[in-house]
């Protein structure tokens, strides 16, 4: 089943706090971007509950919309797409923290939400591409090749998790 959040008073505390727990649980099990103002890894979901609190405060039906697929009444996994800001490039949207809870990984949750972002950004957001970065090593671009991205280009050793461990980030694109 599959929520739409896009106000910030529609995000009750409880799904807040799931929200922070799936984030810490991806990153520590190596997946997932750590929110810039977080320790390294290992997280706690109160590391995390200020980066959920942002993208609580971004959510605007115009301009950003959390979507949160549920199983069985708990949280599954979750992302978040928001529209560009800038009117050159509004008529794009930026995929983010596209997340799945670790013991449900498999099961198409993470394949149904890149479903789902397609309706909600062409037809309720008016949005012509999305457009998303995932950090090489992990396999990630496989499974958004088979939702329908391309790669599109990359940020040779953008990211460096330790000393002497850089990885490219993978620039990818959807045309709604």
């Amino acid at each position: 089943m599959f929520t739409q959040v896009t106000r910030p008073p529609e995000l009750p505390r409880a799904l807040r706090r799931e929200l922070a727990a799936c984030w810490a649980s991806v990153v520590n099990s190596g997946g997932a971007v750590i929110p810039a103002d977080c320790p390294l890894p290992p997280l706690t979901p109160a590391d995390v509950e200020a980066a959920v609190d942002r993208v609580a405060e971004s959510l605007a039906p115009e301009r950003g919309r959390l979507l949160v697929a549920t199983l069985d009444g708990a949280l599954a996994g979750w992302l978040l797409v928001r529209r560009e800001a800038h009117p050159l490039e509004a008529h794009c949207g930026v995929v983010n923290h596209v997340q799945t809870q670790v013991h449900l990984r498999g099961l198409g949750v993470g394949a149904a939400l890149m479903h789902r972002v397609r309706h909600v950004a062409r037809e309720e957001m008016g949005l012509e591409r999305l457009k998303l970065s995932v950090r090489a090593g992990l396999g990630l671009e496989h499974f958004y090749r088979k939702a329908g991205w391309t790669e599109v280009g990359r940020w040779p050793g953008a990211l460096r998790l330790a000393p002497g461990d850089d990885r490219d980030e993978i620039l990818m694109g959807l045309v709604l």
